[in-house]
């Protein structure tokens, strides 16, 4: 695989999470907050929101796969793991790091709606452009880019590139 442009560098991810993360400690102080990682690349953005969140939280995990061809997902959602926690009268915010078809991310919210959270919100890193997609409300927005194959940054290709410090577009993937 060979890497192309940079797409968001680290300096940005962190000034934007900065940024995220005081809009979200407005807007949930003096409640608690159920911050919700969708694994496995939700990972890496939710630790780093986290810190930049001046209240107190508590995380939880779920873990989706969407079935489908490699490039697009069908929207059928199993889920592989769900929470530990019940989310009933509390506050949930769902940390992405990647919004794309929105197909698996409409299922799990309207599967987490259904256990009536006293507040269901979504906060995503990065937002791809000019693909067609269910309606979602993305209370806490990181960047829009392009609808190229990115990794970093919790994104993978081939469960690798998760640890880079910044989001890059993939140039090929062949050698």
């Amino acid at each position: 695989m060979k890497l192309g442009k940079v797409v968001v560098s680290a300096e940005e991810i962190d000034a934007k999470l900065e940024e995220m993360g005081a809009r979200i400690t407005e807007d949930y102080r003096g409640k608690e907050l159920l911050l919700v990682g969708i694994l496995k690349g939700a990972f890496v953005v939710m630790a780093d929101l986290a810190r930049h969140i001046d209240i107190p939280v508590e995380f939880d995990f779920m873990a989706v796969s969407s079935y489908g061809s490699a490039t697009k997902s069908s929207g059928v959602v199993r889920i592989l793991k769900d929470l530990d926690q019940e989310i009933a009268g509390r506050h949930v915010l769902i940390v992405e790091d990647i919004v794309d078809t929105g197909l698996t991310l409409h299922y799990l919210l309207k599967n987490l709606h259904v256990r009536k959270p006293a507040s269901l919100a979504l906060a995503a890193l990065l937002i791809k452009d000019g693909i067609e997609r269910p309606p979602l409300e993305i209370h806490y927005e990181g960047f829009h880019i392009p609808p190229a194959f990115v990794v970093g940054y919790g994104l993978d290709f081939d469960g690798k590139y998760r640890n880079l410090p910044y989001v890059a577009e993939v140039e090929s993937v062949d050698g």
